[in-house]
């Protein structure tokens, strides 16, 4: 595993519009595996990419996460939409500011968790960090699988996963 590109990019105002899960909802791996697998069984997705999306973002699938208002984690499975595009029956949604994210580009094994785990977090700091960027505080971190550098495996099955994090 190792980090490819770094960069920042201008996110604009989107409504994130997906499905808000806590820690009570992590499998006993501890992860959000069987939402993601749930989803994708579902064809959730298929439903949101008929929506109105942003340019800027396409049909991105991501992951997002923050501590919320209240101080309690979050953990968000869905897209972006425009900030004006109406909510399907049965998702949730929430306004994300416009901003400056850090993106990194994370190179490695899906089928191996790899690319989900602790390692690939501290890499994408350390990356951010040694850019001289400051993460914002109560800021959003996402995870997003771009089609076709998350979705096409290279000839050695690896894929690439944007790891994004809001910059202050």
């Amino acid at each position: 595993m190792e980090v490819v590109k770094v960069y920042q990019e201008k996110l604009p105002e989107a409504k994130l519009v997906g499905k808000r899960y806590t820690n009570h909802d992590r499998d006993e791996s501890g992860t959000f595996a069987g939402k993601w697998r749930q989803w994708i069984q579902e064809g959730r997705f298929d439903i949101l990419k008929q929506c109105k999306l942003i340019s800027e973002t396409r049909d991105d699938m991501l992951a997002a996460m923050r501590a919320g208002d209240s101080g309690d984690f979050e953990y968000w499975i869905g897209v972006f939409l425009a900030p004006d595009a109406e909510v399907p029956l049965g998702y949730d949604s929430t306004i994300i500011p416009a901003g400056e994210i850090g993106v990194c580009w994370i190179y490695g094994s899906e089928k191996s968790g790899e690319l989900y785990s602790r390692e690939a977090s501290a890499l994408t700091m350390d990356a951010l960090t040694e850019k001289g960027w400051n993460l914002a505080e109560k800021g959003w971190f996402l995870e997003r699988y771009n089609h076709p550098r998350f979705t096409i495996p290279d000839e050695k099955g690896n894929v690439i996963l944007d790891i994004c994090a809001y910059l202050g």
